[in-house]
């Protein structure tokens, strides 16, 4: 037998281990290889090839380069969205997420709205209200609870939002950039992982002045 490669599958399952404590994937087989299916094949074969980040020769961590470009990416892409909603009703890309969400996934309660869109409550709110301001949502009380409210979108929201889609949908297009289609499929499975990471997080609902003391502190991967 190749205790090699056993030690290389003990190895894998000790960081599926680590690395799925939120649960992300079901703690089975099927999960492990679920999991094993989102690595590329040089983290398996345990090799790196690193590129170029700046300020990488004076130390600067690779953790830091991300979030630098994720923040970079996202302003990036409020700058193509505000192009696209110029002349329209919409105020920000926010307005139209919202919308589409309603319009791909139906009606739903606010708090659900505002959790999709990972929005505080507060911010979540202002943004419902101007919708439903301008008429493109309705609210209505549930069924269940007469205290929640349920949001839909209007037939006014949806004009609204097919007169810009074809702008909409360039912006999004333009977001991705030159990537092919190969490297688009595996950014999908990157940031899937990184949003299954972060969204059971954000959803505790941690209060800011505690939020990086108690991550940490559950993480041993993550470097203080």
């Amino acid at each position: 037998m190749n205790y090699s490669v056993v030690k290389d599958v003990i190895r894998l399952l000790e960081e599926f281990d680590e690395e799925n404590k939120m649960n992300s994937y079901p703690s089975d087989v099927e999960g492990f290889k679920a999991w094993l299916s989102g690595k590329e094949p040089l983290a398996l074969n345990n090799q790196t090839d690193e590129p170029y980040w700046a300020g990488k020769e004076s130390g600067r961590s690779p953790e830091s380069a991300i979030s630098t470009s994720l923040v970079h990416l996202n302003r990036y892409a409020k700058s193509y969205s505000k192009s696209a909603i110029i002349d329209s009703e919409f105020a920000t890309q926010e307005d139209f997420i919202y919308l589409i969400n309603l319009k791909t996934f139906g009606a739903m309660t606010k708090m659900e709205l505002i959790k999709k869109n990972v929005h505080e409550k507060s911010v979540g709110m202002l943004i419902i209200n101007r919708l439903i301001n301008l008429g493109l949502v309705e609210q209505s009380d549930s069924d269940t609870d007469k205290r929640t409210k349920i949001i839909k979108i209007t037939n006014s929201g949806i004009r609204s939002l097919e007169n810009q889609m074809r702008k909409i949908r360039t912006a999004t297009n333009i977001v991705a950039g030159d990537l092919s289609y190969s490297e688009k499929m595996q950014l999908i499975r990157i940031l899937d992982k990184l949003e299954k990471f972060h969204q059971p997080i954000f959803n505790r609902n941690i209060d800011a002045k505690n939020l990086i003391d108690i991550i940490s502190k559950e993480y041993s991967f993550i470097k203080n």
